[in-house]
């Protein structure tokens, strides 16, 4: 195991079992406690989406907040709370009742999402690259971006191989029975991911934080380093993965020559009935002499990204969330449509972007091929340059 260093962060190096964790709540343990490591059983996707229920889901969460004291609390810093987390600007994204009861009609009545029409003809129309495993095993020499769909990245950069947000579930839910069912197939299995070094977590979201998945990789490469927002590693430690750092914003970790830094998003966590923002969420950067990468995770727009531009831009190249953004009325205080997608883009001083987070689960009201089309449209609208800003295919992989 390579030697690990962190500034400003909790617990020692490298990554023992932490004592500072906070008893688990039992919503939470009795959701995870008996979940094993993943199975590749990809079966038959049905086309109707599930996003009815899950506003359902959301309705009951809003009225069930987190009445916990956060043990990370610090008054000095403005994005604490004592009973949790919230955004740089003071405002956490609470939906009203009637608000999501709005959702939940609209979407009832629309018969949103359609099924892809304009850019692929149905959800089989997605190609689906096979990623080039023989070389990615073998390469620790080039930096490297392969897209596994949704917001699920491999990134080969500094001799490391580091995956983020990794879902390779049929579900992005707390059970693989009911919840949002993926549309197109990961284009690799966990048996063909090259050995995993790092991950790197934005939330605890279902679609970006898949138990199935986190635990397959901690069984099969025991060595690697799950790094995640400040709060989220007491669930890593419940599940008996002890090789896990929670940061802060504006905090790093160094693996080797590559430093991890947790920056702010805005958007807002939840895992269960009873910890809504108990757990912070972030966006990533991952820098070595040789490259600069920013992953957003899941956010809204918010003056964050000039801040992290400035400090820590220019970048060689981010991923940004371009789906799951309508109807924006609803959407817009925590997923970034296309237009600002590219906005912040320049603001980071990106030379250059891929959307991530399209394509893979129906979690909205458009269409999941509308995001490539709307992409190529803000680019243009823009002034970007050709390929400034791009949208890959399912499995492609990028050699910088």
């Amino acid at each position: 195991m390579q030697r690990v260093t962190g500034k400003g962060c909790h617990g020692q190096f490298p990554f023992p079992q932490m004592t500072d964790m906070a008893p688990s709540t039992d919503a939470d343990r009795s959701v995870n406690a008996d979940r094993k490591p993943i199975r590749n059983n990809h079966g038959t996707m049905k086309k109707k989406p599930l996003i009815a229920t899950a506003a359902g889901v959301a309705l009951l969460a809003t009225a069930l907040v987190s009445r916990a004291e956060n043990p990370y609390y610090d008054p000095t810093r403005p994005h604490h709370r004592p009973d949790g987390f919230t955004n740089t600007d003071g405002k956490r994204i609470d939906k009203s009742p009637a608000q999501l009861w709005r959702w939940i009609r609209e979407n009832l009545g629309s018969g949103l999402p359609k099924p892809p029409q304009t850019h692929v003809q149905g959800y089989n129309g997605f190609e689906v690259l096979k990623p080039d495993t023989a070389w990615l095993t073998d390469n620790r020499e080039q930096v490297s971006f392969t897209w596994l769909g949704h917001a699920s990245i491999l990134l080969q950069s500094g001799g490391l191989n580091i995956l983020l947000d990794p879902i390779l579930s049929q579900r992005a839910s707390p059970v693989q029975w009911a919840g949002p069912k993926r549309k197109v197939p990961p284009p690799l299995t966990m048996e063909q991911l090259p050995p995993i070094d790092a991950v790197l977590i934005s939330h605890n979201h279902y679609d970006h934080m898949d138990a199935d998945t986190l635990l397959g990789i901690a069984q099969r490469f025991p060595s690697a380093q799950f790094i995640v927002p400040l709060g989220n590693e007491r669930w890593f430690q419940r599940q008996g993965i002890t090789q896990v750092k929670g940061l802060d914003w504006w905090e790093s970790v160094t693996i080797g020559t590559t430093s991890f830094h947790c920056l702010p998003a805005r958007h807002w966590s939840v895992r269960n009935f009873a910890d809504r923002n108990e757990n912070l969420w972030s966006g990533w950067a991952v820098v070595n002499d040789a490259h600069r990468f920013f992953f957003a995770g899941d956010t809204g727009y918010s003056d964050d990204f000039k801040a992290i531009g400035e400090r820590l831009g220019p970048f060689d190249l981010t991923a940004l969330p371009v789906g799951a953004y309508a109807p924006r009325w609803f959407m817009q205080d925590q997923h970034i449509g296309p237009e600002e997608a590219v906005r912040i883009h320049r603001e980071l001083k990106a030379r250059q972007s891929i959307g991530v987070h399209w394509g893979t689960f129906e979690l909205s009201l458009e269409s999941l091929d509308e995001p490539i089309g709307a992409v190529r449209h803000a680019a243009e609208k823009a002034g970007l340059a050709d390929n400034e800003f791009r949208m890959i295919r399912h499995g492609e992989t990028i050699r910088y």
